[in-house]
């Protein structure tokens, strides 16, 4: 089994789920009382948050890189960001370490292509959606992406930092994340992804109209397969 070094805290109710899937994973295809081998390095995440209002890019990148350098230092062989947004500074994280960074969009791509689909909605941050680190990669990997409305985006963006961050989950939240996810789906999406690691503890795939694509779950079964491969 490799060692696996999650970057964590953005949010910690997201990081939670990263901790309980790849560990029920293992034990789901090791039996007994196995479990996998995790250091993890949790951040302040009102300490990103700033940096990311503020636009400092550099120095999220920096302070994540500085991160991924303590896990390789604790053993980890590979580095799992549990966060969508954050991977707008992935390559300073790639540069910082010699083992691989478990990428989410590649994860989502290869899940989303598996269904057969291509066009797919996009639902997280408004970093995620507008920024094109995201879309980008995506579009690279064969995969178009639709974004909901500008204030659709809002609204998306202030739950997920003001409600879903903070374990707050509400029925209003839930119903204008839906509005969001019909309106593209009249748009062609075929399909959506949670592009965020805390969507998925608002919508379930059962409640919406189009196949689901829960990038939290995903990229957490990817870092399980890197381990126990």
């Amino acid at each position: 089994m490799k060692t696996l070094g999650i970057i964590g805290g953005m949010s910690a109710e997201s990081t939670v789920l990263y901790y309980q899937i790849i560990n029920r994973e293992a034990n789901r295809r090791l039996g007994g009382n196995s479990s996998a081998d995790i250091v993890m390095h949790s951040v302040n995440f009102e300490t990103v948050a700033a940096m990311q209002r503020a636009g400092d890019w550099q120095g999220a990148g920096a302070m994540l890189a500085d991160s991924a350098r303590k896990l390789v230092q604790a053993g980890a062989q590979a580095i799992v960001l549990a966060t969508n947004t954050m991977h707008k500074v992935a390559p300073a994280i790639e540069a910082a370490v010699q083992v691989p960074l478990i990428h989410v969009v590649d994860a989502t791509a290869a899940a989303v292509k598996a269904a057969g689909l291509h066009k797919v909605a996009l639902l997280g941050t408004r970093f995620t959606m507008s920024d094109g680190f995201y879309s980008g990669r995506m579009r690279a990997l064969g995969v178009e992406t639709l974004v909901p409305s500008e204030s659709h985006q809002d609204e998306i963006h202030r739950v997920i930092f003001e409600e879903l961050c903070r374990n707050r989950i509400t029925e209003t939240a839930k119903q204008s994340y839906l509005r969001a996810i019909e309106s593209l789906r009249e748009a062609g999406a075929q399909g959506v992804i949670f592009g965020c690691t805390e969507i998925g503890l608002l919508l379930k795939a059962g409640d919406c109209p189009l196949p689901v694509f829960d990038s939290a779950e995903i990229h957490a079964l990817a870092a399980a397969d890197f381990a126990l491969g």
